[in-house]
């Protein structure tokens, strides 16, 4: 079983929802952590939140820099050694239809959610792989990392991404007791509702609202999701969801095909009709 008390936590993407929520609740269960958003402001109010006592370290970057992961992996290391705990939260969101998904968006959704946490991955676990004390790793996918949803083809990419990164050190990192495990995570109420991009979309047509309220009825919160993945974590499972349709899709997607298709086949519909009242808008 893996366990937070006295280990150190090292959390991306920690100045707001998901990310936030876990470095609060790991803080509680006894770690000491070491933090890091793009977001200064956000990560300095956490850290001031949680006290030193806490927070072993804390830099706002932009983990697509892998000049700045390495310098910031280097201080952590220098001053605590390594971590025990690694938590690939930072991530971006951006969905859009093929013939109007510009190739400047693929770019950036790869270099942050994919290439991002590989910086993570290649300047941190080196180091646990070293100390031999063991330790977990924890990505943090999302239901588009399993499904085929309307729009996500890019944003799929990255997180099939990660998925089959994390399928591959779950066997590599087992003679060194490290753990993996990778997160789905589904209708979860954070900014990132707010901040999601879709290209070609305007977020004030009625269909388009339709949809997003109809995503943020079905949202857990960031707690919980953070308690679901933390209790996940700490029985070492290797796939974790954050609600139950998603384990619910996913067991249908790997024993029955066919509802799984007519589920994707009605959300494409849905999506579609916002294509074409956007499309009637333009015109």
């Amino acid at each position: 079983m893996t366990k937070f008390d006295d280990k150190k936590v090292l959390i991306t993407g920690a100045a707001s929802g998901i990310g936030r929520s876990l470095a609060i609740l790991s803080a509680k269960k006894g770690a000491k952590l070491v933090l890091t958003d793009i977001n200064q402001e956000g990560l300095d109010a956490l850290a001031r939140e949680l006290g030193p006592a806490k927070v072993l370290a804390h830099r706002a970057f932009d983990i697509t820099d892998r000049e700045a992961v390495a310098a910031f992996a280097s201080e952590v290391h220098a001053a605590h050694g390594s971590v025990d705990i690694v938590v690939n939260n930072a991530g971006i969101a951006i969905w859009g239809t093929i013939d109007r998904f510009p190739h400047s968006e693929w770019r950036r959704l790869i270099e942050v959610n994919l290439m991002g946490p590989v910086h993570v991955l290649e300047l941190f676990v080196p180091p646990m792989m070293e100390a031999r004390r063991g330790g977990h790793i924890v990505n943090i996918s999302s239901a588009a990392g399993l499904f085929g949803l309307p729009w996500h083809a890019a944003y799929s990419a990255t997180k099939f991404g990660l998925h089959g990164i994390s399928e591959v050190l779950r066997f590599d990192l087992e003679r060194y007791r490290i753990k993996v495990s990778v997160v789905f995570p589904g209708a979860v109420d954070t900014g990132l509702v707010e901040t999601v991009r879709v290209v070609g979309a305007d977020p004030n047509e009625p269909s388009y609202r339709k949809l997003k309220q109809r995503f943020q009825r079905h949202a857990v919160t960031p707690d919980v999701a953070a308690e679901r993945i933390v209790r996940g974590v700490e029985k070492n499972r290797y796939h974790i969801f954050t609600s139950p349709d998603i384990a619910v899709g996913d067991f249908f997607k790997r024993h029955f095909e066919l509802p799984y298709r007519v589920v994707m086949r009605h959300l494409n519909r849905s999506f579609e009709k916002v294509a074409i009242n956007q499309r009637l808008m333009d015109r």
